[in-house]
């Protein structure tokens, strides 16, 4: 894993921890957006475990947090619904990663902050006996929420702002350290080249065949 992918992945861990100071940055943490481009710039096997761990670590101290200040317990639902949500940050990566280009770096941000809170929130909904299982009570999971939290849209408003910038400055990172390395762009396919072209090129032409030796 390289120095700026590791550097990224600290920072997505640490700014989930910033509602213990302040509840209306929940969700601010873009560990989706972390999960997605590390699918599409870092190919090591050691990626996809790293941000399942830090999911982990914060999923242990937030619990903690809001237990202990909200009465609030997560349960083992909610965890593993958002590692589901992180496989399918990868999958999307992966998938992004075979038609690179900013604007399906951009669509594919935006399609899992949408994904993570549809996904989150419904399951919200479909377990906490708080919600009606109507739909006004998945519409109330979706925008409002519990009484005692800030209202959900704002949590997916965050979301989608930590994702997006995280993305935006996670890929300007790669490429600023692929241009300093004399590299081409990882999102730019007309800088690829084909590699049964380059095997071409590099063996000598055929030597034309005399009508005498035929």
């Amino acid at each position: 894993m390289s120095l700026a992918a590791f550097s990224f992945l600290t920072l997505a861990v640490l700014a989930r921890l910033l509602p213990v100071w302040d509840q209306s940055l929940s969700n601010f943490a873009p560990l989706m957006a972390i999960a997605f481009c590390g699918a599409i710039y870092v190919r090591h096997p050691a990626w996809r475990v790293a941000p399942l761990a830090g999911l982990a670590l914060t999923d242990l101290y937030l619990n903690w947090f809001y237990a202990s200040d909200y009465g609030w317990h997560w349960d083992a639902a909610g965890f593993l619904t958002r590692l589901g949500c992180f496989g399918l940050a990868l999958a999307l990566g992966a998938w992004v990663a075979r038609r690179k280009s900013w604007l399906w770096l951009l669509n594919g941000s935006l399609l899992g902050a949408v994904l993570f809170y549809l996904i989150t929130n419904t399951q919200s909904w479909f377990t906490d006996p708080y919600y009606a299982k109507s739909l006004a009570g998945w519409w109330q999971a979706l925008t409002t929420g519990h009484p005692e939290f800030p209202p959900t849209y704002l949590f997916f408003r965050n979301t989608l702002f930590g994702d997006l910038m995280f993305t935006g400055f996670f890929a300007g990172a790669m490429e600023w350290l692929a241009r300093r390395r004399g590299e081409p762009s990882l999102l730019d396919p007309d800088e690829e080249t084909d590699p049964a072209e380059d095997e071409s090129e590099g063996q000598p032409a055929a030597k034309p065949v005399s009508p005498t030796q035929e």
